[in-house]
């Protein structure tokens, strides 16, 4: 009968379970628990396959792989099967398979043999050393691979993520050579409507800076190129052009560009800063 053991601690006495159960401490064995025979029963060496326990059984006595002694081997390989039997494991087919292929080598080694045809048959255990050969070599690479460094096992991803304010980005100043440059295209657009015909044209500068003026306090934003009328020929853009320049040579507007390159210029209305 086990007996749960005692420890001394800081001058009291504590008592160590034998095992927890359901949250609740066994102090002691109870008497109807029943033990199987073979449940502490443990295994050593495990085995892939018929091969596997066969290159065993021969590396484990320095045998060379191409003069195997298959009595000797063959003895062994059948002592093993015959204690898996007696542990009551599920022997796969090819581990009696390979017992009978055994056998049959070890027969065929055993029988008498004219001297005549010595040298003509080919040995029987040829081909198992084949098998035998390739089996160790591939199983050699695989324990390579096994060495080489693999993701989730010495090696593994991480992933991070860093969310960094963007810094305000001011518009670009325009100046007047790039303003003068866009205002070159309006002018070949507009040489595109010239035409021979004459007659007065009452144009204004003060009155186009009113209606530019009441164009952006509708719209807010105004593309430069919006604020020429193509149609009225170079005399009508040239007095556009004069008035976007006395308005904003007194401050009442502002000229911006887009944040790509080459983007476009637009007209808005001043800031409060100039006021």
């Amino acid at each position: 009968m086990l007996y749960a053991s005692f420890v001394m601690r800081e001058g009291t006495q504590t008592e160590i379970p034998l095992a927890i159960v359901r949250g609740e401490k066994v102090i002691t064995m109870p008497e109807d628990l029943y033990i199987p025979p073979d449940a502490l029963a443990v295994f050593l060496e495990a085995f892939e396959g018929p091969l596997d326990l066969l290159l065993y059984l021969i590396r484990r006595q320095n045998f060379d792989v191409c003069d195997i002694p298959i009595a000797h081997i063959t003895e062994q390989y059948i002592a093993y099967v015959e204690l898996m039997k007696e542990f009551n494991l599920d022997l796969a087919a090819e581990y009696l398979l390979m017992a009978a292929m055994l056998a049959e080598i070890k027969s065929r080694l055993l029988l008498p043999r004219q001297a005549a045809l010595v040298e003509e048959e080919d040995d029987p255990r040829a081909q198992l050393m084949r098998q035998l050969q390739e089996y160790e070599q591939c199983k050699h690479a695989a324990a390579e691979l096994d060495t080489l460094p693999r993701l989730e096992r010495e090696h593994w991803v991480t992933h991070t993520t860093a969310d960094f304010p963007q810094a305000p980005r001011p518009p670009p100043q325009v100046s007047l050579r790039e303003l003068l440059l866009a205002f070159q295209d309006v002018l070949k657009r507009a040489d595109m409507f010239s035409h021979h015909q004459i007659r007065r044209e009452q144009l204004s500068i003060r009155e186009r800076m009113t209606h530019i003026l009441s164009l952006l306090q509708e719209r807010g934003y105004v593309p430069f190129v919006d604020l020429f009328n193509v149609e009225e020929g170079r005399r009508g853009v040239v007095v556009a052009l004069m008035a976007v320049l006395e308005l904003l040579k007194a401050h009442l507007i502002d000229a911006v560009q887009g944040d790509e390159a080459y983007a476009a210029f637009y007209i808005r209305p001043a800031s409060s800063d100039y006021f």
